[in-house]
Order: structure tokens, then C-alpha cells, then sequence
């Protein structure tokens, strides 16, 4: 997706999403934060970048999110493109979820914080 010209923003429709009227400024930085800077988002963005697409999947993961929690940040990465829904292939016939392009292009992002939590914050493991 092209960039918005400066001192614009993509219009975002959903009553779920960051709105441009709930924003508390046209920072991107702070739009950003607002929609991915509380403390399970990016970490339900890693699981799916790994391949986890089911709630299960995402339950299980070490940070040990809670379901509420879960279903919404689902519900919220949905509302703003990241996230899609899709019927699972598995035999449960469950839905499951991947990354859009939008969702995907975080992944530099993803990477950049991996590399800076390694070289900066002592205990941390690579395999996550």
C-alpha cells in the first residue's frame, strides 16, 4: 500500500479501528501506538508471522494471553486490514486466521524490535 502523502492519513472506516476522530493527534507514531502499542498486539502479530492461525494455537503460546484479551485484539487487527479471517482446512471446519499485506509489511518492523530486545535486554531467546 502506498504511503499517504504527508500530512494525510488512509481513511479507516470500521468502528473497530483507530478512527481519525478518536485519535489524540496526527502523529503516525502515536496512531501506530494506538493501534499496535499495547502489550499483546505485536505479540499476537509474531504467533501469526510463525504460523500459528488458530485461537488454540494462539493460547498456547508462553506469554499465556487470555481469551477476552485474544478476541479482541483479533477483532481489532481484523478491523484494520491486518488480520483476515478464513475457513480452517482442518477437520474442525474452525476459523483461522493470517496476515493480510498490510499485516505482512510489519514484518521489518517485527524484525527490527527482535534484533533491539536481543542486543539490549539480557535473558532474552531468539526462538520466539
Amino acid at each position: 500500500m502506498p504511503r499517504a502523502k504527508q500530512g494525510t492519513a488512509h481513511p479507516i472506516n470500521n468502528a473497530s479501528s483507530v478512527q481519525n476522530e478518536n485519535r489524540r493527534s496526527v502523529c503516525p507514531v502515536a496512531c501506530t501506538l494506538d493501534l499496535l502499542g499495547d502489550k499483546w498486539t505485536l505479540l499476537v502479530v509474531r504467533d501469526l508471522m510463525h504460523g500459528k492461525s488458530h485461537f488454540k494455537e494462539f493460547l498456547a503460546s508462553p506469554e499465556r494471553i487470555a481469551t477476552n484479551i485474544l478476541a479482541e485484539r483479533l477483532a481489532r487487527l481484523s478491523a484494520n486490514g491486518l488480520v483476515e479471517r478464513y475457513p480452517s482446512s482442518d477437520i474442525t471446519g474452525r476459523e483461522a486466521y493470517r496476515l493480510t499485506e498490510k499485516g505482512r509489511s510489519l514484518q521489518g518492523v517485527m524484525a527490527q524490535i527482535k534484533t533491539w530486545g536481543l542486543d539490549h535486554i539480557e535473558g532474552t531467546d531468539a526462538r520466539l
